[in-house]
């Protein structure tokens, strides 16, 4: 089944929304990196050679003049929520599919403005007038055509999205997808399909169905669908089961995102639990909220795949807290910068140095927006759209967590519901070469990512296994060789003699005998740095069949963690 569907697409929207944060003059190429890759490109970088996926260097080497930018999904969601204000005084009904990309029915609005083309020239006026942002619309039947569509500014006829797709590669559907882990398993599924010959969409499209699910599975389905200019989950049908909703009175109200979010993390949790519970999926997911005005706020929001593995309580709640960020955050700092320009700028405000700018910016003061903040929420809902059975996709093999876990997890909430978001923190591993630079402390529930990640080479980093015990503060100790000589590090990263006794300071522990040693591990860091100085990481079992990290700096022998 196909459908006509809208596409509102803002070209390369991270790019534009973070340097409408850094202020990066527009004449300027720019891209945005997210520590591997560029993963957005501006046109002027595109015009030079620069591509999306090229690592930093070799874009720098194409263009010396890149601006790069860093990656935030939640600032890009939060700048685009103008962007979906604009095009909702148009249309009614539309989907976020992610920021940058709009879902619109065209049937019903373009009947009501008289034509496709009416309709389009609408949006594109009204969110050009709102947010002074350009963006491009697409009409056809199907997602993927839509999509495609809008990136050219043109209309397919209907019934004609299957000839408009059938010449064009299958590298395509990377368009269509709402996520970075859709996104990257399209690739690894466009990389496989070339190696078996499989080029164009139309080459996809003619494959028999069947034989699609059974070689590729529930994502070759996906993208045979899309292919053939078919929607996944079209707007207008029969929905066998009822949506599911769940909601919270927010009392007292709350004019803050992390509070407001920390409500939205209980509804998504119990929103997920009724989607186990009744073996079913959801195909969107629309977040709502009425303010102590009166005023009801809608969003709705299409997920990755469907299914629970797709639609996490983690994800749930990252889609909550962006959806705040932009009603919350986004509308306060305007309410603010309208006010001080209506009162003559004479609201108090503190000045912030951009460190790309000369000129000082001016910016509301935090304190201020606490005391006059003008969206106050006094309702939350969060409800499963296009709910339907989830048939042969299953929870965990071997069953969920225990009640002790559940019970665990319902305390660390109300703890952290008396002593604040970052009250309760959960240690988890970054990347780093140092054993504490691996510890990253993040607010029990949080899904954000650590400041490093894993995946990285990390030169230098002590190898596996990882010491069980590391305590708050390095205990100073002296490594003696066989004549009780002090051991060092020389020139060459060799010890200077073989460990024979460890002794701790004050002298007031034994001498423990080395009875086996490791190492050493020459780390290096910042050697730019004027006083940075090299450590070299040693590992020691003493006779007691302790075994000790110990790092060795030039003033002496310091034991940074313990094995178990």
């Amino acid at each position: 089944m196909s459908t006509r569907t809208t596409v509102l697409w803002v070209p390369d929207w991270p790019v534009v929304a973070a340097a409408a944060v850094e202020r990066t003059p527009v004449h300027v190429p720019a891209a945005v990196h997210d520590g591997r890759r560029l993963t957005a490109v501006s046109e002027l970088a595109r015009a030079q050679g620069v591509r999306r996926g090229m690592r930093r260097r070799q874009a720098q080497g194409v263009c010396p003049e890149l601006v790069l930018l860093p990656a935030d999904d939640a600032r890009d969601v939060r700048l685009f929520e103008p962007v979906a204000a604009a095009a909702e005084t148009v249309v009614a009904g539309i989907e976020v599919a992610r920021a940058g990309l709009l879902l619109l029915p065209a049937s019903g609005a373009s009947r009501y403005h008289g034509s496709e083309e009416a309709l389009a020239e609408l949006l594109v006026a009204a969110v050009g007038e709102a947010t002074g942002h350009e963006c491009a619309v697409g009409t056809a039947d199907g997602l993927l055509a839509a999509v495609l569509a809008a990136r050219t500014g043109s209309a397919v006829p209907a019934g004609g999205s299957p000839a408009f797709l059938a010449p064009r590669g299958v590298g395509e559907l990377v368009h269509a997808t709402v996520s970075d882990d859709v996104a990257a398993a399209v690739a690894d599924l466009v990389d496989l399909w070339h190696r078996l010959g499989l080029r164009t969409l139309g080459q996809i499209a003619a494959l028999p169905r069947t034989d699609v699910h059974a070689r590729f599975g529930p994502l070759g389905v996906w993208a045979h669908t899309l292919a053939c200019g078919r929607d996944e989950r079209p707007p207008a049908r029969r929905r066998p089961e009822a949506d599911l909703e769940v909601s919270a009175a927010l009392d007292p109200p709350v004019d803050r995102v992390d509070t407001a979010t920390f409500a939205g993390r209980r509804l998504a949790e119990q929103l997920h639990d009724l989607l186990v519970q009744r073996a079913v999926s959801c195909g969107r997911l629309q977040i709502a909220a009425r303010t102590d005005d009166g005023e009801e706020l809608v969003r709705t929001w299409r997920t990755d795949l469907g299914g629970w593995g797709g639609l996490t309580p983690a994800r749930i709640t990252d889609r909550i807290r962006w959806q705040l960020e932009g009603w919350l955050t986004g509308a306060a700092i305007e309410a603010a910068r309208e006010r001080s320009r209506l009162t003559g700028g004479r609201d108090r405000r503190r000045r912030s140095r951009d460190p790309h700018d000369d000129d000082l910016l001016e910016v509301p003061d935090p304190d201020l927006l606490g005391e006059e903040h003008p969206v106050t929420l006094v309702h939350l809902t969060v409800t499963a759209l296009d709910v339907a059975p989830a048939g042969a996709e299953q929870g965990r093999l071997w069953g969920g967590p225990s009640g002790g876990d559940l019970r665990a997890h319902r305390a660390l909430d109300r703890v952290q519901g008396i002593v604040g978001l970052d009250g309760v923190l959960q240690a988890t591993l970054q990347g780093g070469r140092d054993v504490r630079d691996q510890v990253h402390l993040r607010p029990w529930g949080e899904q954000s990512a650590p400041g490093r990640p894993l995946d990285r080479p990390w030169p230098g980093r002590l190898p596996d296994p990882a010491p069980a015990t590391v305590p708050p503060a390095p205990e100073p100790l002296d490594v003696l060789d066989a004549d009780g000589v002090p051991v060092g590090v020389d020139s060459r990263c060799r010890l200077t003699a073989a460990p024979a006794t460890v002794r701790w300071r004050p002298h007031g522990d034994p001498v423990r005998a080395v009875v086996g040693w490791a190492g050493p591990w020459l780390l290096t860091q910042r050697w730019w740095v004027a006083g940075a100085a090299p450590r070299a990481h040693l590992q020691v079992t003493l006779d007691d069949r302790q075994a000790l990290l110990l790092a060795g700096t030039p003033d002496g022998w310091v034991c940074e963690a313990t094995y178990d």
